[in-house]
């Protein structure tokens, strides 16, 4: 993908962030917090590969540092987005291990423990940071593979069992992107 295109996407999904914050409808069930809840954390930790992925001796790809800068960028605007949500419904904040080292489980306040789809492991996390060059690429593309598939998973639920019209909206957004971001991944790993 050329770089003005990714540009342009970026544009977009700000905009739908920045639409979505101006909503806020009120209407929400407990798959619209438990989506919040659990994508922050699952967002957090894409951030921090991301950030893995810009850092300068690291020796990406210049595909892959593009699509890190793009995943990085909206993700983090998605994150503020719902933790607004969850404030305004007096929710806690996204739990888990949204310091992005974890085994992909948080208690998010109701003392069950919840698989969070696609969640590094600290081992996991820990071969992306030691990894460089093409070894570094082919390992970060692998694991956001998995990343995003859990992400959509989580979207998908939260569409089919969701009420909140904004909830709704950034997970379907959540779908589309991040299917689009798959195939981008998958095809550079060739």
């Amino acid at each position: 993908m050329t770089a003005p295109r990714h540009a342009i996407r970026a544009l977009t999904v700000a905009a739908a962030v920045t639409v979505l914050a101006a909503c806020g409808s009120g209407t929400h069930n407990d798959a619209d917090v438990a989506f919040a809840q659990q994508m922050v954390p699952h967002h957090e930790q894409a951030v921090e590969m991301s950030d893995l992925a810009l850092e300068p001796d690291r020796g990406a790809s210049t595909e892959v540092r593009e699509l890190a800068e793009q995943i990085g960028s909206a993700q983090h605007d998605e994150i503020d987005l719902m933790n607004g949500w969850l404030e305004e419904w007096g929710e806690s904040a996204g739990s888990g291990h949204g310091d992005g080292h974890g085994d992909g489980h948080g208690d998010h306040g109701d003392g069950a423990d919840h698989t969070m789809e696609g969640m590094l492991t600290d081992e996991q996390m820990s071969d992306l940071a030691a990894a460089t060059g093409s070894q570094f690429d082919e390992l970060w593309l692998t694991f956001m593979i998995e990343h995003h598939e859990g992400a959509v998973e989580m979207a998908e639920t939260a569409v089919a069992e969701g009420e909140d019209p904004d909830v709704q909206e950034l997970a379907e957004q959540v779908v589309e992107v991040q299917r689009s971001e798959i195939a981008q991944m998958t095809a550079l790993l060739g």
